[in-house]
């Protein structure tokens, strides 16, 4: 076994999760990262943040990247002298952009990456860990992977698939001031739904599949939810009334995640496809569309998903 380095870079990309009706199962990786240089030491921690968070997120055991590695490093049988953290973050907080997520994987991966007493990183049995760590594997899986993502849970654990997009797919985000809980988000959904509403969800679930990866066209329909953003809406009512104006327009818009982020998926035209995706017709009528206060973000869907790279990279 070649020696393990004692520094590594760990990038991850930022993620939206549900994208409409498919609910804790489906995740989409965006071209907006998190960069971590995670380095051992002999003794004592050292946490740096700038970017995103700089000033607000723990710089102790508390931050959640440490605790992250501190887990996977129990679950390795590992545990090294001292560490030294530094992030620089291009996610924004509590955006439904999958900051936590993010956090998490990095922390997993850079103690996988350093710990002497493995050959290579198992990605099943990270994201198995991300997902018991995060409580769900729906932004753990296309942060870790990249693309988009199927995600379900079994007796051992998390498991996932990736879909190739439909590269005429844009992701375009609109990014508010304003943050939101995870934790007060899904504590407004109810503990029951209707039959039907299950079953629309069901049916638009699959047709997102397809609407994703062969057809965007189909986008608009089958990103339609009735499970969780009309419950969420009291929440965040200025995202609600923007995703209600997007739709209505028919565009192919979602709360990103648990919100307040607005994802919509523009599709290129035949006229788009040789120019700058950010320049298309679809994506210059949502730009239009911000609301004052908001920023608007058109992205694109990151194939890559976290990666592990020498700390000079």
């Amino acid at each position: 076994m070649s020696p393990r380095p004692t520094a590594v870079r760990v990038r991850v990309p930022a993620t939206s999760a549900n994208l409409g009706p498919a609910f804790d199962c489906a995740g989409l990786a965006l071209t907006c990262w998190d960069s971590l240089d995670v380095e051992l030491t002999d003794g004592g921690l050292a946490v740096e943040v700038t970017g995103e968070g700089a000033g607000e997120l723990p710089v102790d055991e508390s931050h959640l990247v440490v605790q992250a590695f501190r887990a996977a490093c129990a679950e390795l049988g590992w545990t090294p002298p001292g560490l030294r953290l530094s992030a620089r973050n291009g996610i924004p907080q509590g955006r439904g952009m999958g900051s936590s997520a993010a956090a998490v994987t990095a922390g997993v991966l850079a103690a996988w990456a350093l710990c002497p007493d493995v050959a290579e990183i198992d990605q099943a049995a990270v994201l198995r860990l991300c997902s018991a760590l995060e409580g769900h594997p729906d932004n753990v899986a296309p942060c870790l992977l990249g693309g988009a993502t199927l995600s379900w849970t079994t007796p051992s654990g998390a498991r996932a698939v990736r879909l190739e997009v439909d590269p005429r797919v844009v992701p375009v985000l609109f990014v508010p001031q304003t943050t939101l809980s995870t934790h007060l988000a899904r504590g407004l959904l109810p503990a029951e739904v209707p039959h039907a509403d299950a079953a629309h969800a069901a049916g638009r679930s699959a047709l997102l599949v397809h609407a994703l990866t062969a057809d965007p066209a189909l986008l608009a329909e089958a990103t339609e939810d009735r499970l969780h953003q009309a419950q969420r809406a009291p929440a965040m009512p200025e995202s609600a009334a923007l995703l209600t104006r997007l739709r209505s327009d028919g565009h192919a818009a979602v709360v990103s995640g648990a919100g307040p982020c607005v994802l919509a998926l523009a599709v290129l035209g035949e006229g788009d496809a040789a120019g700058d995706p950010a320049a298309s017709a679809e994506v210059t009528r949502l730009r239009a569309a911000t609301p004052p206060g908001w920023e608007c973000r058109p992205l694109q869907i990151d194939a890559a998903g976290a990666c592990v790279l020498p700390p000079s990279s």
